[in-house]
């Protein structure tokens, strides 16, 4: 038996795919005070240390509140490649090879930056980890859901130049009392573009969110997905169909989804045959990245090897790499092994 030393090491040794990631969740309170300098803006705190003392949050709403007024602080195609180069360099110290980023146009475009400085900044920063990081990528425009679809489609309207760029669609923010359903024009228009299609479903929305996603949107993976505990029969259906969950242990302990991460439904989830693995959200403001969500579920529920191995192929597995680079990445898993 392995202990949860061993593990942690075997975490580290192992390569790792991140599916479930806000790029604006990785501005750590340093990076805002320095963006906020260079652009000239004021924050209402006296430092970094202080901010960081506001990371303590009630629900999804009292963490959204802190994170949108922090993106305030993005403003040209430079800040939003520093944001990023700045996330894939912990990637790679992490041995993370392949990522698949969120990022959430609206929240800028909404305050005039154009949508070519977001989309340019992130994609430069994700080809430069290609050819220096050997980190490949994926990178998914996200809707916010807590604004009308006619915005979202607007903003899909701004996204055609950039759809080379762009590899699929998701859907985040408030959940609750914006159930996926609202969606449905924007995402068709997606899907006919040939684009990959997820929505958070099941955080802090009930299971009837994750069946609307599944059927009203037709997502090829759903994000957190964690109340499907609530329904037996779903449970079973997206255990079948093989449709995964990108489960973000940390976040959901911080936002209160859960108590403490003893908690948290992860392993008998795996256990009952979904398709679960671990990601980090927005890792500057729940307490880590990749390895430290890893880290806590080996402490808080100690999993055996076969389970971290397993969590780890199912996040390669779950990724829209193409089939050939997944299998020599489970190949490189065996081998290593």
């Amino acid at each position: 038996m392995s202990s949860s030393a061993e593990l942690k090491q075997l975490v580290r040794r192992l390569p790792k795919t991140e599916l479930h990631l806000h790029i604006e969740g990785s501005l750590e309170p340093d990076m805002v005070f320095a963006l906020a300098e260079r652009n000239g803006i004021s924050l209402p705190y006296a430092s970094a240390a202080e901010l960081a003392q506001k990371y303590d949050f009630e629900n999804l709403q009292s963490f959204l509140d802190l994170y949108y007024q922090a993106t305030d602080v993005l403003q040209t195609e430079e800040d939003f490649f520093d944001l990023t180069w700045a996330y894939l360099q912990r990637c790679a110290a992490e041995n993370v090879v392949h990522v698949e980023i969120f990022f959430d146009p609206q929240s800028h475009t909404d305050r005039g930056i154009p949508f070519a400085e977001v989309v340019q900044g992130i994609d430069r920063a994700l080809q430069q980890a290609q050819s220096e990081l050997a980190i490949s990528s994926q990178l998914i425009m996200c809707f916010l859901r807590h604004l009308p679809e006619d915005s979202a489609l607007e903003t899909w309207q701004q996204a055609q130049p950039w759809l080379h760029l762009i590899h699929g669609v998701g859907l985040d923010s408030s959940e609750s009392g914006f159930p996926p359903e609202l969606f449905q024009r924007v995402f068709a228009q997606a899907r006919a573009a040939g684009l990959k299609c997820v929505a958070h479903a099941g955080e802090e929305g009930p299971a009837d969110y994750i069946e609307q996603a599944l059927d009203l949107l037709a997502v090829d993976r759903i994000d957190h997905g964690v109340r499907i505990t609530e329904s037996d029969t779903l449970m079973r259906r997206v255990a079948i169909e093989g449709i995964a969950l990108t489960v973000c242990p940390l976040s959901n302990v911080r936002l209160c989804v859960y108590d403490q991460l003893a908690d948290h439904p992860l392993l008998s989830l795996l256990d009952d045959g979904l398709q679960v693995m671990i990601n980090s959200d927005d890792p500057a403001y729940f307490g880590g990245y990749l390895c430290a969500n890893y880290d806590a579920v080996i402490d808080a529920l100690a999993p055996n090897q076969a389970q971290i191995v397993q969590l780890v192929k199912n996040s390669f597995a779950a990724s829209f790499m193409p089939e050939v680079e997944k299998l020599a990445r489970l190949q490189e898993i065996d081998a290593l092994l």
